[in-house]
């Protein structure tokens, strides 16, 4: 045999050791969410892609585009029909958009904590919740990250639900978050995320809802002198894949991601807990004056002024929320 025709036939050997798909090109992915590099729901994403790149032997390269870079919380939802991502961080609150019943699980006070939520992601009804939420939006929520119990800080000390009676506040147009502030009387004001700090520090709101973790994150505490325990919503954040994405995937890769996205919503939420315990004080250290408050007034005037079936929610789903252990 010719010496060229030997080195052909070597180097089309070497081409059959090499695994399937070595020279196709990675499918690139766009994972988009509001929160800040420094947050757990930014890092965990960062190592979900690397995860899923390695697990997948190169085949999909995600890239994730924090703090808003890809538009606001609306406009990334929006995003996965458009096609313009492919996966999203977002809350329930998002999904009740386009599925009213999966939003019940932000009627103020319907986990009793963080575990409870917890609980509720493994249940049947949060199964059969997420299942219309898909066959409403045709997206599929693969995963779902503890986000933090959601507080008030405010300008002034604010212990009753009447101390919020005339208060400008920042919310979510979301009508989940509004129901608290409402039925206690505050003003509200749907601000966009990235401008808050700003609304704050400028007087044009005087207060605003977040976890502990995201009044740090944010640095609301430069601009609020007061956190207020209100605790009324135990928030969560759905991890989201578009339709055609998910339908794109192979059975395999489908698990893949599964596997991948539930672990980095484990990891992310085991950070968030532990910043969480640790907050309260922190800010009191900081010299902000931190206010426990009856719950159980902020409960029952919501429950009065704001009943869930106001909201589009099902009775039946909040009680069997209720009932998990």
């Amino acid at each position: 045999m010719p010496t060229k025709n030997r080195l052909f036939g070597a180097a089309l050997a070497a081409l059959a050791l090499l695994p399937t798909g070595a020279f196709a090109q990675a499918t690139t992915l766009k994972w988009a969410h509001v929160y800040e590099t420094s947050e757990p729901f930014h890092t965990e994403s960062l190592w979900a892609a690397e995860e899923i790149k390695k697990r997948t032997e190169g085949r999909y390269e995600i890239q994730v585009f924090p703090a808003s870079q890809l538009g606001k919380e609306a406009d990334i939802n929006q995003g996965l029909t458009l096609g313009t991502v492919d996966i999203i961080i977002s809350g329930s609150s998002f999904a009740a958009r386009e599925y009213p019943p999966i939003g019940v699980t932000y009627y103020p006070y319907i986990f009793r904590n963080p575990e409870h939520l917890l609980a509720y992601t493994k249940s049947d009804v949060f199964k059969r919740l997420a299942a219309g939420y898909e066959e409403a939006s045709g997206h599929h929520i693969a995963a779902v990250t503890y986000y933090g119990t959601r507080h008030t800080t405010a300008n002034k000390d604010i212990r009753t639900c009447a101390d919020l009676q005339g208060v400008k506040m920042r919310v979510p147009d979301v009508p989940a978050y509004l129901a608290m502030p409402r039925a206690c009387g505050a003003n509200t004001a749907p601000i966009a995320f990235a401008e808050v700090y700003l609304a704050l520090q400028n007087g044009t709101v005087e207060a605003q809802e977040n976890p502990l973790t995201t009044i740090e994150a944010k640095k609301f505490f430069e601009v609020q002198k007061y956190i207020v325990l209100t605790g009324h919503i135990t928030d969560h954040l759905n991890t989201v894949i578009s339709q055609t994405r998910w339908a794109s995937l192979s059975d395999a890769d489908k698990q893949i991601f599964t596997d991948v996205m539930q672990e980095a919503a484990a990891r992310a939420t085991k950070i968030v807990q532990e910043r969480e315990a640790a907050l309260v004080q922190t800010f009191k250290d900081r010299g902000l004056t931190v206010t426990e408050v009856d719950k159980a007034d902020f409960e029952k005037t919501v429950k009065e002024k704001s009943p869930l079936e106001s909201y589009g929610y099902v009775q039946a789903d909040y009680d069997a929320i209720r009932a998990i252990q």
